[in-house]
């Protein structure tokens, strides 16, 4: 499977910064782990390619950022985590819900999300995270985002997100891009940047019509100068392990370690994000409540 290609770049006079994405492969990959449905695909296919862009924001390699839209839709929880690069991984609790197109005759994205808060978690290394909280005011999820920076963290934003989904449940095109300015940005340059948003065609359609990242980045900063920042693969990546998953049995302490071992049954844990599973054996379960005692 090809990669996905996330692009960034800069205007020279510093008005505004761009990431622009291609994340079809990344969507697919998460359509094959979750047996999403036609709309799920949507809903998380855009939310992965939101986390992707935002943790490429990220300064450091051990930081990253989680994004979780706690709606009342029919979809649930959907969470994302990318790192710092915008490899990416996600989950929906409702993989398989599904609703009747919108009134406009498109896929009721919104719908299936609901209303409710959007969390925005960001690990920057620290004693804590940072978090931010906005409300859900859309569910289609680009919207929420360029709501999110306006009102919790003061940054005029356009967010743009697209996925186009096949008659077989896979993904046909995914990608986006994320507009930010910067302090003190040029008014000329910002009425030109809003033209152009406003000419595009959604960020899907342009992927599906074979535009590259940095051609969506062209689109987006015409006519106007800028510099191409970095460009390189990303992927639908999860980081769990037996280790990790053997810490987290470890830290539920030592009555509930007796109670698992009483039941007499061996322990299997399933990773949210990819569905890979864990056994552990009595005999360990043992030996984590020797080392607990």
């Amino acid at each position: 499977m090809q990669n996905a290609l996330l692009t960034r770049a800069l205007t020279r006079d510093g008005s505004a910064m761009i990431v622009a994405a291609d994340t079809t492969a990344i969507v697919r990959a998460a359509g094959e782990i979750h047996t999403l449905s036609k709309t799920m695909t949507a809903a998380l296919g855009r939310a992965l390619t939101a986390a992707s862009m935002m943790g490429s924001l990220l300064k450091e390699e051990n930081q990253s950022v989680t994004l979780r839209f706690c709606g009342d839709g029919p979809g649930g929880t959907i969470c994302c985590v990318s790192d710092w690069r915008g490899n990416v991984r996600g989950y929906a609790d409702n993989p398989e819900a599904e609703l009747p197109p919108n009134a406009r005759g498109k896929l009721d994205v919104g719908g299936v999300v609901g209303k409710g808060p959007m969390h925005v978690l960001r690990d920057l290394g620290l004693d804590q995270p940072y978090v931010g909280v906005a409300p859900i005011v859309s569910g289609e999820i680009a919207e929420d985002v360029t709501n999110y920076f306006a009102s919790s963290e003061q940054t005029p934003s356009v967010c743009s997100l697209g996925v186009l989904v096949n008659r077989d449940l896979t993904c046909r095109a995914a990608g986006g891009f994320l507009v930010q300015l910067l302090p003190f940005a040029d008014e000329e340059t910002v009425g030109a940047i809003e033209r152009n948003i406003a000419q595009i065609e959604p960020a899907s359609t342009m992927v599906n019509n074979g535009l590259t990242p940095q051609d969506m980045i062209a689109r987006v900063f015409d006519g106007i100068e800028f510099d191409l920042l970095d460009e390189y693969a990303v992927g639908y990546v999860c980081t769990c392990s037996r280790e990790r998953y053997g810490r987290a049995l470890m830290s539920l302490g030592r009555k509930e370690l007796e109670k698992l071992l009483h039941e007499g049954e061996p322990v299997e844990t399933c990773c949210s994000f990819c569905g890979k599973k864990y056994t552990f054996e009595l005999p360990e379960i043992e030996q984590m409540l020797q080392s607990a005692k």
